[in-house]
């Protein structure tokens, strides 16, 4: 795989999917490629936690389609950059909110990031399980913080931002590609 696409969503109260960023990138390198940030209409509209941010500063423009015409020209943009693979921080949730793309290969940046053995950044003074994971605090937020070593960072919840973010986690971990492997999804029943 020579591009990959990492994806994030946000739902409303009633756990539909309001907005979905989704960037490409480079496998190799993890550079950006190109991006996208869907609100899905009219679920947007119907509010959710994080309603708040969709329309953080910075956010590219706005794609406002049905969920139906979402996913039809999310799969087309992704076929277009040549993308089978998405990845996802805490990916279970995201896949199991799009059923449209259970065709896709699904891969967990957690299932790499809050491990020891894959994150050097972990500090050996933070309890972690005898897999190597840590016991608490692997959010994307604690993980891009240990990372960066920005303390003042903080998760935005806006789709399209969390995606970039997500990418950004991949970048600075420096791991190829393949060590993913260990982070792929099974395909899973879906929640409608």
């Amino acid at each position: 795989m020579s591009r990959i696409a990492v994806i994030d969503t946000e739902t409303t109260w009633s756990d539909q999917v309001m907005s979905i960023g989704a960037v490409v990138a480079d496998s190799r390198d993890y550079r950006l490629v190109d991006s996208r940030y869907y609100l899905i209409d009219p679920a947007y509209r119907r509010g959710g936690l994080f309603s708040n941010a969709l329309h953080a500063r910075g956010t590219p423009g706005e794609i406002i389609l049905s969920r139906q015409k979402t996913a039809a020209d999310l799969r087309e943009w992704l076929s277009f950059h040549g993308v089978d693979a998405i990845f996802a921080y805490n990916a279970l949730f995201d896949q199991k909110h799009m059923p449209e793309f259970m065709d896709f290969q699904w891969f967990d940046i957690m299932k790499v990031a809050a491990y020891r053995q894959f994150n050097s950044s972990i500090p050996e003074t933070m309890p972690c399980c005898k897999t190597g994971r840590l016991k608490s605090n692997y959010g994307v937020e604690s993980v891009y913080r240990m990372l960066s070593e920005n303390q003042r960072y903080f998760e935005k919840h806006n789709g399209w931002h969390d995606a970039v973010d997500e990418l950004k986690i991949m970048e600075m971990l420096a791991l190829p590609i393949d060590t993913y492997e260990v982070a792929r999804l099974a395909a899973c029943k879906t929640v409608k």
